[in-house]
């Protein structure tokens, strides 16, 4: 049997503290989009909801005026479009830096650390963007996002652990670039792709400032500048959220916050139980060389 050791179980308890602590204001939240009004005001909601139903999300989603249906599905096409899109980009330029033979490919990488370390900042990329045509379309949610240094890194670090055997082997089949690259790196490479598709579709879906700089319209923005409005307009005593009844139902706005903001993080949980076998393998090979 294992001997005791009091710094297992120190470190066990702090573990456990921390994970509640995590774990608590998103329980607090469901519990209170759950909740009855009522219940909410008089303090009374802690992490059980107090007179369940499902009013508070039957009014949000079937309600335009507030747009968190339509902000939802937003976040979702900017999700799936530009993760796919940054997964595709991110891989087609790792594959060649991480190939011995592509001259300069030292000083390309320089480029890419230069731009990770140094950003021009908001006026400037403004100035771009409108150039572009970029403000007000939805492509400023997809082309910027299409590479990130860091998981450009950790993409070309897996690459680079793969034996170089394998490609000669395909070059003797008579294999070009092109298919070595999709037929034999990348179905290799599903551990490292499940990584960088996680922390991409996290990235894009938690987007906050571009899409509240560029995206103007309305009916454009994604669930968190929708959010952000809800509850900004809600604090300075503005229409977009008060007292209501529904069905003999109480609902206040705090029940209508929580409801909204416990659909933004759902989403993008439930992609983790799919990708956790790959994201923990791609983050460890990833990381062995860099």
């Amino acid at each position: 049997m294992k001997k005791f050791s009091w710094f297992d179980l120190i470190n066990n308890t702090l573990l456990v503290l921390v994970a509640l602590l995590c774990v608590y204001p998103f329980v607090l939240i469901m519990a209170t989009s759950l909740s009855d009004g009522k219940a909410v005001v008089a303090g009374s909601v802690y992490l059980l909801p107090k007179g369940i139903n499902l009013e508070a999300y039957k009014y949000i989603l079937g309600n335009e005026r507030l747009g968190v249906t339509a902000g939802l599905l937003n976040s979702l096409f900017y999700t799936v479009v530009g993760g796919f899109v940054a997964v595709l980009v991110t891989f087609m330029t790792a594959y060649p830096l991480s190939r011995k033979r592509l001259v300069g490919r030292y000083t390309i990488m320089l480029l890419f650390l230069f731009t990770w370390v140094f950003e021009a900042g908001i006026i400037p990329n403004y100035i771009v963007y409108n150039g572009l045509g970029l403000v007000n379309s939805w492509l400023v949610m997809i082309l910027p996002m299409a590479v990130n240094t860091f998981l450009l890194i950790i993409t070309k670090s897996f690459l680079d652990e793969l034996p170089y055997e394998l490609e000669e082997a395909a070059v003797i089949d008579g294999a070009n670039d092109w298919q070595i690259m999709w037929r034999v790196f990348f179905p290799l490479s599903k551990p490292i792709i499940a990584t960088i598709s996680v922390f991409n579709a996290v990235y894009i879906w938690n987007q906050f400032l571009i899409p509240m700089i560029y995206l103007q319209d309305r009916s454009m923005q994604p669930i968190t500048v929708i959010l952000y409005n809800m509850i900004i307009n809600s604090s300075k005593g503005g229409t977009s959220l008060e007292n209501i009844t529904v069905n003999g139902v109480q609902l206040l706005p705090q029940n209508l916050q929580a409801a909204s903001i416990f659909l933004a993080v759902v989403p993008i949980l439930l992609i983790y139980p799919f990708t956790q076998r790959f994201f923990t393998k791609g983050m460890l090979l990833g990381s062995v060389k860099g």
